[in-house]
């Protein structure tokens, strides 16, 4: 089988898929628990999987990615 690839991308926390964003999450947490979810079933479909995050330096420098109100 092929290679399923999703990448946490910004300006907003998007998953990068296939070369398109579909759905914006709030935070990068939120958007990689997508994109495991995704990689769940194509898992299950037989196909390798890699999933990339960025580091906390990318977004608003924060662990999760969402805005620090301090």
């Amino acid at each position: 089988m092929g290679l399923a690839a999703y990448m946490i991308v910004l300006p907003e926390w998007g998953v990068l898929h296939d070369g398109s964003v579909l759905n914006r999450y709030a935070t990068k947490e939120s958007a990689f628990k997508a994109a495991v979810d995704a990689a769940s079933l194509a898992i299950r479909e037989a196909h390798e999987v890699k999933i990339s995050v960025p580091e906390r330096s990318a977004g608003n420098q924060t662990f999760l990615g969402a805005k620090d109100n301090q």
